[in-house]
């Protein structure tokens, strides 16, 4: 390792012991195409980010973790990399990227980085000269090119379906077929093949040597299939999250890749981590990646994909902080991201229902519940990400026009709605202006008419507004060592509909959350003195009882 990234990783560490930072870090996912624009061309780029990193040193968050910005033809949005050591000219240069993590280092903030180890773009060198060089060629060898089923080879060569719809499999001119889980211009690597190993060994340490303090690894479950390729014997794309592994995702052999990989972060100094994107089928299969020798983080995507509802989320609490117990890792939370509809939107509407056009009402209580329920969050032990926009409140735009659309499942096959699209519209930083503040012009995706209502601008110093919930919540939560720190939290007892635990912070302070799931009014003990509620409104306390709003968090100290 160079002293120059010693060095550089060091920067943002001269405040902080190096005992595992991310343990209780709150982490801000940015997805640059949305973030900021600085140059007017309709695309966020990473010298908008960096304009923006004192907003988010403000704001009050750890790190930073950046989606793709990689070379790509953005079939995928950047998640089809053509060269992973180099910036996508839509997003800016090698030097940009380097600025921003300076700049992010002198801020006191960390910066992770998406790595995409499942797939490639189909325009990485690699496997244009697996095209060319034709079957057999060694270049063939680093993807899964198979020949075909049946008399001519006309059918794929098993029965597995890509995530965004249809086979999972595309033929080639000379008759041979290549699996992609994903879009057809995402071919899956062969990680049975040690260049592909070894590539990635590289790609780390170009990073790493640059100064980032991490990685956010896409579809960890996905990277070895099942020798063999047998078929699913079924079609349902739900069984990833079902109660078994599948041959194409969470397979044993990923395990000693990522203990690989741990090795090489362990080389840099600075605490650099590995964040594990794994749909496993339970959590107790999720946290075999962050054993102790594997992976630092694993997202909690089953407590992201629970209602708002008491019982559901008491029960995923217990058992994802009793899953990551026995292996030493703290639990992650997370209510959005990139790829899911914005919690604001998902809890107006009853579970299973998806995203609909909805009354003022459902409107009003699906922005309640968000508040609600990002509080909750941010009082549980273990480090939280927060997604974007989720701090200014923002919902879905669920009413893009079909000509607006860019994500690849919207196009892929019939009954896809392209979702992410509506979770993926440029952020609002001004109340008014062409794409109101995001940049001089319009951006990529179209921003409804009301969008400046949301915007920083609009919010910034308001009370009440949502963003000044999150700077409050984040000032409270480094503030108190209960918040965030731990791996338990002690229930307390409580009406149906609420749920009630306490934090100890030390002898002679401790914490406490109750959240109202429930649409009414409910008494609840008044549990100290009050920090901070969901809505803003004070708290009414009689005869040692206090009334919690319906659908509202609080926040209480005990001295």
């Amino acid at each position: 390792m160079s002293k120059h990234s010693a060095d550089r990783s060091q920067s943002a560490t001269n405040s902080t012991p190096r005992h595992g930072w991310w343990r209780d870090a709150v982490i801000y996912q940015i997805y640059p195409r949305s973030f900021a624009d600085s140059n007017a061309d309709g695309m966020g780029d990473l010298e908008g980010i960096r304009a923006r990193l004192g907003y988010l040193r403000d704001l009050g968050v750890d790190a930073v973790w950046l989606s793709p910005f990689y070379a790509s033809p953005q079939a995928d949005a950047g998640y089809d990399v053509a060269d992973y050591r180099t910036v996508d000219p839509m997003f800016g240069s090698l030097r940009d990227a380097d600025a921003l993590v300076r700049r992010s280092h002198e801020l006191g903030l960390r910066v992770i980085v998406d790595l995409v180890p499942n797939h490639s773009s189909d325009k990485h060198d690699w496997f244009r000269r697996a095209l060319e060089e034709g079957p057999g060629s060694p270049m063939r060898e680093r993807y899964w090119f198979r020949d075909g089923r049946g008399r001519d080879g006309e059918l794929p060569p098993n029965d597995w379906e890509s995530v965004f719809g249809g086979s999972a499999w595309s033929r080639v001119p000379d008759g041979q077929w290549y699996l992609h889980l994903f879009a057809a211009e995402q071919p899956d690597f062969n990680w049975e093949h040690p260049a592909v190993a070894d590539e990635f060994r590289t790609v780390l340490r170009f990073w790493l040597d640059i100064g980032v303090d991490g990685f956010r690894v896409d579809v960890a479950h996905g990277l070895v299939k099942a020798h063999g390729l047998p078929d699913v014997g079924s079609t349902d794309q739900v069984s990833m999250l079902g109660n078994k592994p599948m041959p194409f995702f969470d397979q044993e052999g990923v395990h000693e890749i990522y203990r690989g990989w741990r090795r090489i972060l362990e080389e840099y100094s600075g605490d650099r981590v590995l964040v594990a994107e794994a749909w496993t089928p339970s959590l107790e299969r999720t946290a075999l990646y962050v054993r102790p020798d594997e992976m630092h983080q694993a997202f909690n995507f089953q407590y992201l994909t629970t209602y708002w509802d008491a019982a559901e989320l008491r029960e995923i609490i217990d058992l994802s902080l009793g899953s990551m117990r026995p292996v030493g890792a703290t639990t992650t939370w997370v209510l959005s991201n990139h790829d899911v509809t914005r919690h604001t939107t998902r809890y107006a509407n009853p579970p299973g229902l998806g995203v609909q056009l909805r009354t003022a009402g459902e409107v009003e209580l699906g922005f309640r519940r968000a508040r609600a329920a990002s509080l909750l969050m941010l009082a549980l032990p273990g480090s939280a990400y927060v997604y974007q926009g989720e701090e200014l409140g923002l919902p879905d735009v669920v009413d893009l026009p079909d000509e607006a659309r860019q994500d690849p499942s919207f196009f892929r096959a019939d009954g896809q709605e392209g979702f992410r699209d509506g979770c993926r519209v440029p952020l609002p930083w001004t109340v008014d202006g062409p794409s109101y503040g995001f940049g001089a012009g319009a951006g990529w995706l179209p921003q409804p008419s009301d969008w400046g209502k949301f915007s920083v601008q609009a919010q910034l110093g308001a009370p009440g507004s949502t963003l000044e919930l999150y700077r409050t919540a984040l000032r409270i939560r480094k503030e108190h060592p209960a918040l965030g720190a731990g791996d338990s939290v002690q229930w307390l007892e409580s009406p149906a509909g609420v749920l009630a635990f306490r934090r100890l912070a030390g002898p002679r302070e401790a914490f406490v959350c109750t959240a109202n799931t429930t649409g009414a009014p409910v008494r609840v003990p008044a549990e100290g003195e009050v920090l901070l509620t969901s809505d803003g409104s004070g708290i009414d306390v009689a005869d040692g009882l206090a009334e919690i709003p319906a659908d509202v968090t609080v926040w209480w100290t005990q001295r």
